[in-house]
């Protein structure tokens, strides 16, 4: 009695957090939810995914039940030992027979999505994606149809934010400077491996305007958690004005705003020996050129031109946009996101606490191998942002400047 009591609570108890498991995995609107895809690459990886769960859910319970079973009706209660036999040529057939035939209706449909995803042959559109310890580069080089059908007239380097036109194959040539890395947005498609000296090709689409959370999956030191990228979806014309934005050249803060002037001068001082900003002038007219490969492992630096066209920064793990405001872009309808997203990060809107935080302690914020004492094994090289050590009035400065870089 006391043994079937127990074998029931251990029972409830297993069926209690199963349960529990499989709903914490049924998070409604999350934003990395591989249930809802948002281009029809991911929806031929769903529509795959579906029956085989269904049908993977069902064997499962019927195996689940059925070993339940036999342990209960066969459990030792001081019984004789039944008679042995050895050989049921019927049973062992069909359960070897059940098996294959549902394998081989797994395997063909997987076998057809699995070349129809690979094929790139049909994209009208390629972005070199570039991943590093722990963030993402997204380079739109001015070349064949990103010219001529695109407007991309000089090449685009950005971070942290994908943007592609909606309804758009796009091509993505992904690798990596250091480490291997990972590249997924559930929604758009699948992952793909971001591995050093190689190009591997990830074709995704957005159905329709919006923004799209995704996550590096492979393991890649310290701030793994911290390596995310959103890829923002806009519509024909709207990227068309994204791209004008983005090529338009650089203006020096206008001298009614001192305190950008002065972040300015900062940035040339303290920024622009990793980060770039296209057009900016060193004191003496001439081109100011970022030398990341002098500092960091990764030989690169976020290019900071338009940093407020973004709504993200440091990897995509923090947002540009104050709760509220970010909110109310990523909540627009199709028809409003676009004029929401191009207006950009304004003063107003600014998270002005994570950015000074960054600025302040960039370390503190996002571990990163940036201990100067620590660095004989990359020759001095840092792997991620160091501490600067700004003052507060610095950093209110570089704030100032930042917030014209759209």
């Amino acid at each position: 009695m006391k043994s079937s009591r127990r074998w029931s609570r251990v029972m409830k108890l297993t069926v209690s957090l199963s349960t529990l498991a499989f709903v914490a995995g049924c998070a409604k609107d999350a934003p990395q939810d591989t249930w809802q895809p948002a281009g029809p690459n991911a929806e031929k990886i769903d529509n795959l995914q579906r029956p085989i769960f269904y049908i993977a859910g069902i064997v499962g319970v019927i195996v689940f039940a059925a070993v339940a079973w036999v342990i209960f009706r066969y459990r030792d209660r001081g019984q004789a030992l039944p008679e042995q036999t050895h050989g049921k040529p019927a049973l062992e057939i069909t359960l070897t027979v059940i098996p294959v035939l549902i394998l081989i209706g797994v395997a063909v449909p997987t076998v057809g999505t699995i070349f129809d995803l690979a094929k790139t042959s049909d994209t009208e559109m390629t972005i070199n994606v570039t991943g590093q310890q722990w963030w993402w580069e997204y380079d739109y080089p001015a070349v064949g149809d990103n010219k001529s059908e695109f407007g991309i007239e000089s090449p685009i380097v950005t971070s942290g934010q994908l943007v592609i036109p909606e309804g758009t194959k796009v091509l993505l040539r992904v690798t990596s400077r250091d480490v291997i890395h990972s590249y997924w947005i559930p929604k758009l498609n699948g992952k793909k491996d971001g591995v050093p000296g190689r190009v591997h090709l990830l074709r995704i689409e957005g159905s329709k305007p919006g923004i799209y959370a995704g996550q590096c999956t492979e393991f890649c030191g310290l701030s793994h958690a911290y390596m995310r990228m959103e890829a923002v979806v806009l519509s024909k014309a709207d990227y068309a004005a994204w791209v004008a934005n983005q090529l338009e050249p650089y203006s020096s803060p206008s001298a009614d705003n001192a305190l950008a002037v002065e972040g300015e001068k900062l940035f040339l001082q303290q920024c622009s020996r990793c980060h770039q900003v296209n057009g900016l002038l060193n004191s003496d007219g001439t081109p100011n050129i970022a030398a990341p490969d002098q500092y960091l492992v990764s030989g690169a630096a976020p290019n900071l031109t338009n940093l407020m066209t973004r709504n993200t920064f440091a990897g995509a793990a923090w947002d540009l946009l104050t709760p509220e405001c970010r909110d109310d872009v990523w909540n627009a309808s199709s028809e409003e996101f676009g004029a929401k997203y191009l207006a950009g990060v304004s003063e107003e809107c600014l998270n002005q606490k994570d950015l000074r935080e960054w600025l302040r302690n960039a370390p503190e914020k996002k571990p990163m191998y940036a201990d100067p004492t620590k660095l004989a094994e990359t020759g001095g090289k840092y792997r991620g942002m160091p501490a600067l050590g700004l003052t507060e009035d610095q950093i209110n400065a570089l704030v100032a400047y930042l917030l014209e870089r759209k």
